[in-house]
C-alpha cells in the first residue's frame, strides 16, 4: 500500500520550505490498487507534458510516452497541459483522455506560455516523481526509465543534459550555448549548462518549487536554486517529429532575459561599478589638471571639460547604482523565494526517563 502524504497548498510567505515529506526516501514503485481514489503522491510517476499546437505529434507522444510507462511497471498518469493551442490539439487531448485512464488533461483559457504551463502541471501532479518532458518528442521518452532509476538512487532532481542536438541550425546551437555560458558567469546559481525542462524531479523537489509565486518563472533555474541532490544524464536531442518550433526569436529572448534577471544581480550593480570607475578616472584627470596648472603649463580646453562631464555623468551612475541597490532589496522582498529549502529534519529525542 502506497504511503500517501498531506496535500500541499501553495503559501505564499516568506517563511523556510520544509520539503522532506513522509517515507521521502522510499522509492519502491509498488502497483498502485485497482478503484482506489487517487490522492496527491498516490501515483509513482507523473509525467507533465506542456502543449501548444501539437496536433501533429500528439497521438505518437501518447503513445511512445504509454509504451515506456507500462514497460516501467510503476503506477502512473500522463498530465497534458494544453497552454491555449488554436489548431486541434484540444480535440484530441480530449479523446486521449476518454480512451486512457492515465490521461489528464489541463486546458489553458489562453497562452500563458510555456513556463507557466509546467507550473501548472507541477501544481497538479500527483506522483512521488515528476518528469517534464515536451510534446514534440525532441526529447525522448525512453530516457525516462533511467532517469526513474537514478531517482531510485537517491537523487531528488535528474536532468538530461543535450550532448548533440539534432535538426537545429548553427545559429540555434551557438545562441543556446552562448546563453547557459553567459548565465554561469552571471549568476551565482549552480544552473547546468546545455539543458533544458526535460528532466525528473521528487515529489519534495515539487513541493518547494508550487510555493514559490514568482510571476516570470523560469523553471530550470528555480529547480536549481531549491537545491537537493542533482545529477544529469547525457542524451542526444532529436529533430522535431513534425510541425515547426514555437520558440519564436522573441519569445527566446523573453526567457532568456527572466533567466538572467530572475537570477543575477550584476547588471544592475554593474551601474555603480562603471560608475565609480568614471568618477575615479575624472579625478585623477582634474588633478593632473590642477598639476600642470600650477606649472604653469597649458592644458587643452577639450581635456578639462571631458575630465568634468566624466565627473558629473560618473556620479550619476554611481547614484543610479546607490538606487539600485535599495531597488534590489525590494525586488528580493517582493518575489518572495524563501529563506532556506530543509531537505530533512532530525529533531533531538525525548529522553527514555529519569536516570536512576
Amino acid at each position: 500500500m502506497l504511503s500517501t502524504p498531506s496535500q500541499s497548498t501553495p503559501h505564499y510567505s516568506r517563511r523556510p520550505i520544509d520539503a522532506m515529506s513522509p517515507r521521502s526516501s522510499d522509492r519502491t514503485l509498488p502497483a498502485r490498487p485497482v478503484g482506489r481514489p487517487i490522492e496527491d503522491g498516490s501515483v509513482d510517476v507523473s509525467v507533465v507534458i506542456p502543449v501548444f499546437n501539437e496536433e501533429e505529434v500528439l497521438f505518437a507522444t501518447s503513445s511512445r510516452l504509454t509504451k515506456v510507462m507500462q514497460a516501467l511497471g510503476a503506477s502512473y498518469e500522463l498530465l497534458f497541459v494544453d497552454d491555449g493551442s488554436t489548431d486541434g490539439s484540444e480535440r484530441i487531448l480530449e479523446q486521449l483522455q476518454v480512451q486512457d485512464e492515465h490521461v489528464g488533461v489541463l486546458r489553458f483559457s489562453r497562452n500563458f506560455g510555456h513556463q507557466i504551463a509546467i507550473t501548472a502541471g507541477l501544481e497538479h501532479a500527483r506522483g512521488r516523481a515528476i518528469v517534464v518532458i515536451d510534446a514534440d518528442l525532441q526529447d525522448p521518452p525512453e530516457l525516462i526509465p533511467e532517469l526513474v532509476a537514478r531517482w531510485r538512487e537517491g537523487y531528488e532532481v535528474v536532468y538530461g543534459r543535450r550532448i548533440e542536438r539534432r535538426g537545429e541550425g548553427a545559429l540555434k546551437r551557438w545562441s543556446a550555448a552562448l546563453f547557459y555560458r553567459l548565465l554561469r558567469m552571471l549568476t551565482d546559481v549552480p544552473i547546468p549548462m546545455d539543458t533544458g525542462d526535460f528532466r525528473l524531479i521528487d515529489r519534495k523537489v515539487r513541493d518547494a518549487l508550487v510555493q514559490m509565486p514568482e510571476q516570470h518563472r523560469f523553471v530550470r533555474g528555480l529547480v536549481a536554486w531549491v537545491g537537493f541532490r542533482q545529477t544529469a544524464v547525457q542524451f542526444v536531442r532529436d529533430a522535431r517529429q513534425a510541425g515547426k518550433t514555437k520558440y519564436s526569436l522573441r519569445k527566446m529572448l523573453s526567457l532568456a532575459a527572466d533567466g538572467v534577471l530572475s537570477f543575477s544581480d550584476r547588471p544592475l550593480r554593474l551601474t555603480g561599478y562603471v560608475g565609480g570607475a568614471v568618477v575615479a578616472t575624472s579625478i585623477a584627470a582634474l588633478i593632473g589638471v590642477a598639476s600642470a596648472a600650477s606649472l604653469g603649463r597649458s592644458v587643452p580646453l577639450w581635456f578639462t571639460l571631458l575630465a568634468a562631464l566624466g565627473m558629473l555623468h560618473g556620479v550619476t551612475l554611481l547614484a543610479l547604482g546607490l538606487g539600485g541597490a535599495y531597488l534590489l532589496r525590494i525586488y528580493d522582498e517582493v518575489r518572495g523565494r524563501p529563506l532556506y529549502v530543509l531537505a530533512g529534519h532530525l529533531p533531538p529525542r525525548e529522553p527514555d526517563g529519569d536516570p536512576t
